[in-house]
Parts: C-alpha cells; sequence; structure tokens
C-alpha cells in the first residue's frame, strides 16, 4: 500500500499569503515609523498653546482706529498670529443668533466686558506670505500678490481664496491663551449680507 502524499499548496495561493505576509510587515514598520517620527507638539511653542500675555497688554480699539502694537491690533511672534482685540462698542453689521453663529464660526471670543477677541494666523491664504498689517489703512494687505483683508481677518479682494485662518483663543485668570494646534482654515469670503465689520477706510490701494 502506497503512503498518501501531503496535500500541495497551489502556487496562486502561496504567493498570495507571501504578498500578504509582505504587505502586513511594510505596514508595522510604516506605522512604527510614523509614530517615531511624528513631531511632539511643545507647550509654548509654535503648534500648542501659547501665552500672549495679560490681557492688559492689549487695549482694544474700534475698527478704524487699530494701530499695530497700540490697541486693537498686535503682533504675537511665538504664535505666528495677529491678536485682535475689538472694543465692546464695535459697530457690528449682525445682530441676533446671525452674529452668534458668525462668532462662533469665525473663532472669536466674547469677553465678559463685551470686547471681542481673534487670534488671526500671519499666513496669506493665497500662497503663504506673511501678511503686514497697515495702519494706514486699518487692514491686512499681502505685499506678494495683493490679497486684502480686514481688521478680523475677512476677504476683503484680491486671489485669496478665503478669508485669514484663525487659532483657537481662550483665557486663563486674565492671560490670553493662543492655541496654535487647532486651526481654523474654514472661514469663507463672505457675501455683503454676512460680512462683520464695516469696510470703509479700508482702501490699501496707495
Amino acid at each position: 500500500m502506497s503512503e498518501a502524499r501531503p496535500k500541495q499548496v497551489p502556487r496562486r495561493q502561496m504567493l498570495r499569503g507571501a504578498v500578504g505576509g509582505l504587505l502586513g510587515m511594510v505596514g508595522v514598520e510604516l506605522l512604527l515609523g510614523c509614530e517615531f517620527f511624528a513631531p511632539t507638539a511643545v507647550p509654548g511653542q509654535f503648534g500648542a498653546t501659547i501665552d500672549a500675555g495679560a490681557k492688559s497688554a492689549f487695549p482694544p480699539a474700534l475698527p478704524a482706529q487699530a494701530n499695530l502694537d497700540v490697541q486693537g491690533i498686535f503682533n504675537i511672534a511665538l504664535a505666528k498670529a495677529y491678536l485682535v482685540h475689538l472694543s465692546a462698542e464695535t459697530p457690528l453689521l449682525l445682530q441676533g443668533a446671525a452674529l452668534k453663529r458668525l462668532l462662533a464660526s469665525e473663532s472669536w471670543t466674547k469677553d465678559s466686558d463685551g470686547s471681542y477677541w481673534l487670534a488671526l494666523y500671519q499666513k496669506c491664504v493665497h500662497l503663504g506670505c506673511r501678511v503686514p498689517f497697515r495702519d494706514d489703512c486699518h487692514s491686512f494687505k499681502c505685499p506678494c500678490h495683493g490679497s486684502h483683508y480686514a481688521v478680523d481677518g475677512e476677504y476683503l479682494d484680491g486671489p485669496a481664496p478665503r478669508s485669514l485662518d484663525r487659532f483657537a483663543l481662550s483665557f486663563q485668570g486674565d492671560h490670553v491663551i493662543i492655541d496654535t494646534g487647532k486651526f481654523n482654515n474654514m472661514v469663507a469670503r463672505p457675501m455683503n449680507q454676512t460680512r462683520l465689520i464695516s469696510t470703509n477706510g479700508t482702501d490699501c490701494s496707495a
């Protein structure tokens, strides 16, 4: 009586098993590599929460009176952000539920004194140039391709596809905290009926 031959595994099945095992090993290595090389947010540095300073260091202003690093708007270099602080007396073009929705969607923080705070990313959303604030027209004007934004970061004109991006902002006691790890890049170009503040006095053509 002849011995039973061991059952042979079809070549196609062997190839599938080998390829599957190889892909599994590659996947594991990629996951381990990503975990090893993924940047870790360091507190106090860009990509994490940054203490901008005491509220008293950033006096508010009306939009038409904003003056860089004096009142209304301040450069926070470590956060790569402009800190906007608008007075409670700022005339807003929206009211009620529409205003509440816009403030939430555009990452505004309303203080207990009625003033409004915002942290704008300094990069132009067109091609990433740093956008300076111009005191002469109380707005942002990109020197690279002319994209123009109001003091609250809303789009005015130029090739930019949307309004300026912004970071989450909160308070710890009397200090202003900017979370550069929480990024809002979903603020579209406003329509006339959805704009927050007047565009009067924002002509930067000169």
